[in-house]
């Protein structure tokens, strides 16, 4: 697709390096819908589930996969629900990352990437730690705009449906 003559002087525009990442945070929640999951990471901060989209997937099947990766627990893809897309810019790079729930997932939380994940813990959706990672608090906000988390510069667009 082109959208016209390239300006000459961003000769660039042509052919774009790619400068954009997909990814996911999934919000599971526990058997009486009343608790969050999250992991701390290495850097102090709490983080939801998820990760960086791989070619040819969709969100929801990258939701599930990382879930499963990063926390033993299972949700099949018919069971993740994308209610957002994140838009933001952060450290230069333009990131999209969907904001997945889990409506029905199984197993306890394991840490199976104990490089990124010190511990995951259950939080009351209403109590939640600090500090989050910013695209977790977008996530979280885009889910229940009344937490009000600080996220950053994020764009919500929410999903129909």
């Amino acid at each position: 697709m082109t959208g016209g003559p390239v300006p000459p002087d961003r000769p660039e525009r042509a052919f774009p390096t790619p400068n954009g990442l997909a990814g996911v945070g999934v919000i599971v929640l526990d058997d009486r819908q009343e608790h969050v999951l999250l992991g701390l990471g290495h850097n102090g901060s709490w983080e939801l589930p998820g990760g960086k989209v791989d070619p040819g997937e969709t969100f929801e099947q990258a939701a599930a996969r990382e879930l499963a990766e990063e926390t033993g627990i299972r949700a099949s893809v018919d069971s993740i629900h994308i209610g957002a897309l994140l838009l933001d810019g952060e450290q230069g790079i333009t990131r999209v990352t969907g904001a997945a729930l889990a409506s029905s997932a199984t197993g306890e939380p394991v840490v199976r990437e104990p490089d990124k994940i010190l511990r995951w813990q259950w939080f009351p959706h209403h109590a939640l730690p600090t500090p989050l990672f910013a695209p977790s608090a977008a996530v979280l906000n885009s889910w229940r705009p009344a937490l009000k988390l600080s996220a950053g510069s994020f764009h919500c667009y929410r999903t129909t449906g």
